[in-house]
């Protein structure tokens, strides 16, 4: 995957749930995700689904994804063109089924950064820059192994590709004759 992902923030706060992901009132349309991404964040934010441009970067605070496991929210902002969400937490089911479908998370400290606030995410080195407001902060870099996963759109297409997950290294006690 790229190491740099550049766009516009869409804020977000603490809580962001599946359900504002995309409402539970849309799963009729699961079967297709272009109907149900033009639903997208829209109880959170009513323009964002017809507004969010390719590259645009979802914004958020604490738990971003709580909730239930629909495992097409993630698809539905990737769908939307969503580059990347940047939050302080996110719920550990959202976190997997993001990485599984290929839509980049980072966790990092989300404070002062505003709506429309132009963003550069460096995946390798673990910075995020504002350059709107002009500050930097760190966050732990995506590991080699995930940013490949993510630069084959995610788990399934790396698979495919690479006929397995060859990066996964055995546990001890778990080695060969062990």
């Amino acid at each position: 995957m790229r190491g740099v992902i550049r766009g516009r923030a869409w804020r977000f706060g603490d809580g962001i749930t599946t359900d504002h992901i995309i409402p539970g009132r849309y799963y009729h349309l699961r079967d297709d995700i272009r109907a149900l991404a033009r639903h997208a964040m829209e109880d959170a934010d009513p323009d964002f689904a017809r507004s969010a441009r390719p590259g645009d970067l979802i914004v958020a605070g604490k738990n971003f994804g709580q909730g239930s496991s629909r495992e097409y929210a993630p698809l539905v902002l990737l769908e939307r063109g969503i580059g990347a969400v940047v939050a302080e937490s996110f719920a550990r089911i959202f976190f997997r089924n993001a990485i599984n479908v290929g839509l980049p998370l980072v966790i990092c400290d989300t404070e002062g950064i505003e709506a429309g606030d132009e963003l550069e995410i460096d995946l390798e080195w673990g910075k995020a820059r504002n350059l709107t407001r002009g500050f930097e902060r760190d966050f732990n870099p995506l590991p080699p192994w995930l940013r490949a996963v993510l630069g084959e759109g995610g788990v399934v297409p790396y698979i495919l590709k690479h006929g397995g997950l060859g990066f996964v290294r055995p546990t001890r006690g778990h080695e060969k004759g062990g």
